[in-house]
């Protein structure tokens, strides 16, 4: 398994992307093509105490980077040479497995469309993150790749997402709801009345486990395993989840430090209130997929350490192997709207 690694995008390039990637191939023996300028990679590896590089890690020369301040919808066609164009043709040549990086996600959708192209049949690509929610983690299908949307792209994401959760997540039989303002099958738009009509004729011909639609109260509380929905929606409910974590992490530890009694309760917590924090990190997932393109493609955080990293490495790898894209390919008919209306 080789794993291609955009060793310039994010906040922290390129010592902390390398030494993620560099923990990956330690920790899970997954080949490594690190991308970037390669005098800038080659000096993070010495300075992560690697004095050569080792067998199965291999540098890539890229000339450019994209920036978080170029357009991102050319941003890879322009800079020919930067790290993030250079990955993807690389995956699309069949030189990878899989591509990871956390540079500009407009730019990494842009080209990962354009360059790796979408899966035959499928409408849009769905960013689709892992949430936390009680009892485990739900896919959000979609969280900001596509702000308009139409029931069968919404339809597609229910099949992206039920898969998904099958095939990477190991959930026998996922639950899909459609994100609403309620759970009553009137509640909502033109859009949510469309969508919940063609997903509730795929569930009642079994292809994938529909139950209605579902608030985001309940959504959160482990009601579904694919919570469907279009972009501009989905954003906001991941923005609003990543705010509420931001907000009661801060508002337990002013709580803590608050007194005597309570930094000994701290102390005593310890174990638990790290084991919180790790399930409201988005890094120890890794990465957000680009579900509905033809090879694996894994969108880190901008701001990631090292240990997101080589979750989002370890990741791309169990995507590759999942056999997530086979499922697609061979269900795609089913996929469509005229398909479903005729059931």
């Amino acid at each position: 398994m080789k794993i291609i690694v955009d060793a310039m995008g994010g906040d922290n390039a390129p010592i902390e992307i390398v030494k993620g990637a560099l923990a990956a191939h330690k920790a899970y023996g997954t080949e490594i093509v690190l991308v970037g300028r390669a005098a800038q990679v080659l000096k993070a590896v010495e300075d992560c105490g690697e004095k050569t590089l080792s067998a199965g890690v291999e540098i890539r020369d890229a000339s450019e980077v994209v920036e978080i301040a170029d357009d991102p919808a050319t941003a890879f066609k322009k800079k020919k040479d930067s790290s993030l164009t250079v990955g993807l043709n690389m995956l699309k040549d069949g030189l990878g497995d899989g591509f990871v990086s956390a540079g500009s996600t407009g730019a990494l959708l842009s080209g990962a469309t354009l360059v790796v192209k979408r899966i035959r049949g499928i409408r849009r690509a769905a960013l689709c993150p892992q949430i936390p929610v009680l009892g485990g983690r739900a896919v959000l299908c979609d969280a900001g790749a596509n702000a308009e949307c139409t029931p069968e792209y919404l339809l597609q994401f229910a099949f992206l997402g039920s898969y998904y959760a099958h095939r990477v997540m190991g959930v026998e039989k996922p639950r899909v709801g459609l994100l609403n303002i309620g759970a009553e099958s009137e509640k909502g738009d033109t859009l949510r009345h469309e969508t919940y009509a063609v997903l509730d004729r795929a569930g009642q011909a079994g292809r994938i486990h529909f139950i209605g639609n579902i608030e985001a109260s309940d959504a959160m509380l482990g009601g579904t395993d694919v919570i469907v929905t279009d972009g501009f929606s989905g954003n906001v409910m991941l923005k609003s989840l990543e705010g509420t974590a931001k907000f009661m992490s801060k508002e337990l530890k002013s709580m803590f430090l608050s007194g005597t009694k309570t930094k000994l309760a701290a102390v005593l917590m310890k174990e638990q209130m790290a084991g919180f924090k790790r399930m409201m990190d988005p890094g120890e997932v890794g990465g957000t997929p680009f579900l509905g393109i033809t090879k694996p493609v894994i969108k880190a955080h901008g701001g990631s350490d090292a240990k997101a990293i080589q979750n989002a490495v370890r990741q791309a790898a169990e995507f590759a192997k999942s056999g997530f894209i086979a499922d697609v390919e061979s269900n795609i008919e089913a996929m469509k709207l005229d398909m479903i209306e005729k059931i």
